[in-house]
């Protein structure tokens, strides 16, 4: 006995036909009949159920269709002998072998099972029959090769008619697998040149150009390559071509809002958008590359709450966008997405590298400016004042000492202010003893430098909670918060203050009673004053996750505010506030 994946439709055939002979002769031979003429029936019952329940397990005997054919020979034998033969009333039963001969091995079956019966046909009229009877059971036997020819010709043309069905149904499910292949593999490219490329523009040519290929991945198949894509991106408010396929130049100049039509609904749901009346779009009806299309759809490119923008395919054929090829936009409009950011994280790491760049460089115009206005005009006039001395030697001796006194006090606060600019530059003490003690140093050199008064005012326990990188990005937010109100503000006082606000954030203040300034009217035109103070402050408050704020009036001082987050909750709480 041996076990098959799936189970024999001829087993079934033979087991259906085999019921169907039980219960005839079950109404034919049981009126009337003692128990032990049923017999025969009884065992054939239980043999068809055995039969029933192996084909049910796909179990198969060695031998499993000659042992049928046995079977059923002999039932119909002893039914035909017992119960009176060609005069009887179960002479069709004949046909239960033959059938099952023919279902098994065709007309090389039906006909040798046709001629078993035949010939114990011609043994009945023979042996049983009156003399005479001769002719009737080679009439009959005839009969019985007749219909094995007969059923043996219908079963070899219903067996290859099943054969061929299921030639077609492999070779369809062998097609769809191999469009399915390619599909995958489509997909499969798709997502690799998307992922190996961080080039914007190469990005969006793979996506329009790999989405033809996925459209109809039957090599087979014949098609003219009518598809018209586009991929529409935010510039601003506004939607402009950004890469196209069979688009005019006309149309790659056009601008649409994205606010109406196909666009609209896209955009504002989030969902894809499937039109078969493309022409009479309120703004896609200018493209002129579309009038010859009926059938849209577009795909939104949106991740989270941020629309990068839509791709765009048409075709003339107002059935083309089926649930297949629906599904693949879908997917290449995901697999867009992600490249898209990938291109636009490289893009920005490129500008970001250049504004660094820019920062280094003014940092640097910064310093020489520094240096110029300071400590080298002092180091000038120094040397101006030790000639006027030589001079005054031989001239006028008596003035030495006061001049000598003079370049000295000059000596003593330039090297204050180049001490001053080593400590901002890299405060050693905000390595060894942290920020608190870098704060009150900042100060303390503040006031001996340039006589401002500054006051600290830092929670130490708050200190212990934040790591060295996060103390030294505070530290300079407030020594260039405080650097600006010495310059600008002309405060007396300037407080600086480090306190918890709330559950996992806390904020640095820096506050001074200086003449303050117009917030609104410094920071929109601030691109063009060339200073770094507030760009700085900026900058290094995103570097932990903060949030800048900048209070101030005309004589009404400055309030600046660096709200920090120490976990993630409270830097999504504080952006969302935001």
């Amino acid at each position: 006995m041996r076990k098959f994946d799936s189970p024999y439709i001829a087993d079934w055939f033979a087991i259906s036909l085999r019921w169907l002979t039980l219960f005839a002769l079950t109404v034919t031979v049981s009126k009337g009949s003692e128990l032990i003429s049923l017999l025969p029936l009884i065992i054939l019952a239980l043999w068809n159920l055995s039969m029933s329940v192996m084909a049910g397990l796909n179990f198969r005997l060695n031998y499993h269709r000659q042992l049928s054919i046995f079977v059923d020979l002999v039932f119909a034998s002893i039914l035909f002998w017992t119960q009176g033969g060609l005069t009887g009333a179960v002479l069709w039963v004949a046909f239960l072998p033959i059938l099952s001969g023919a279902i098994y091995f065709e007309i090389l079956g039906s006909m040798l099972s046709a001629g078993i019966m035949a010939a114990i046909t011609i043994a009945y009229s023979n042996f049983k029959m009156p003399t005479g009877s001769l002719m009737a059971g080679g009439i009959g036997a005839a009969v019985t090769l007749a219909l094995g020819v007969l059923f043996g010709f219908l079963s070899h043309r219903l067996i290859n008619s099943l054969r061929r069905l299921r030639e077609n149904q492999e070779q369809k499910e062998k097609k769809r697998q191999r469009v399915e292949n390619e599909r995958l593999r489509a997909i499969y490219d798709l997502t690799t040149t998307l992922n190996a490329t961080l080039s914007y523009k190469r990005v969006l040519e793979s996506a329009l150009d790999l989405s033809v290929r996925a459209m109809h991945p039957d090599a087979d198949e014949d098609f003219s390559d009518q598809l018209v894509s586009a991929v529409l991106l935010f510039v601003g408010n506004k939607l402009i071509v950004k890469s196209a396929r069979r688009y005019t130049s006309a149309d790659q100049r056009l601008i649409f809002s994205g606010t109406e039509g196909v666009l609209g609904t896209a955009i504002t749901e989030g969902e894809s958008v499937l039109t078969q009346n493309v022409g009479y779009d309120p703004e896609l009806s200018r493209v002129i590359a579309l009038r010859s299309c009926t059938s849209s759809y577009c795909v939104p490119l949106r991740t989270g709450f941020t629309v990068y923008g839509v791709l765009l395919f048409s075709h003339p054929d107002p059935e083309y966008f089926t649930v297949e090829r629906r599904e693949m936009l879908e997917l290449i409009g995901r697999q867009s997405v992600i490249a898209i950011q990938n291109a636009r994280l490289y893009q920005d790491l490129i500008e970001e590298k250049e504004r660094m760049i820019e920062v280094q460089e003014e940092a640097r115009k910064k310093l020489a400016r520094d240096l110029h206005d300071g400590p080298t005009q002092s180091i000038s006039a120094i040397a101006m004042r030790l000639n006027l001395i030589r001079m005054m030697l031989t001239r006028a001796p008596e003035k030495v000492e006061g001049e000598l006194i003079n370049a000295e006090d000059l000596a003593r606060r330039t090297t204050k202010e180049i001490r001053h600019m080593l400590f901002t530059l890299r405060p050693l003490v905000l390595e060894s003893q942290g920020l608190c003690a870098a704060l009150e140093a900042m100060a303390e050199k503040m006031n001996e430098t340039f006589g401002q008064n500054v006051q600290i005012n830092v929670d130490d326990k708050l200190i212990e909670n934040l790591e060295m990188g996060k103390q030294g990005v505070i530290f300079f937010l407030a020594e260039e918060a405080v650097n600006n109100a010495r310059k600008h503000a002309k405060a007396s006082l300037i407080d600086v203050r480090l306190r918890y606000l709330d559950h996992g954030l806390i904020v640095l203040e820096i506050k001074d009673n200086g003449k303050g300034f117009d917030v609104k009217a410094v920071t929109k035109n601030y691109e063009k004053r060339g200073s770094l103070g507030m760009v700085n402050l900026d900058e290094r408050t995103e570097l932990i996750n903060g949030l800048l704020h900048i209070d101030s009036a005309p004589d009404k001082g400055t309030n600046v505010q660096v709200f920090i987050p120490l976990t993630e909750e409270a830097a999504d709480r504080l952006h969302r506030a935001k």
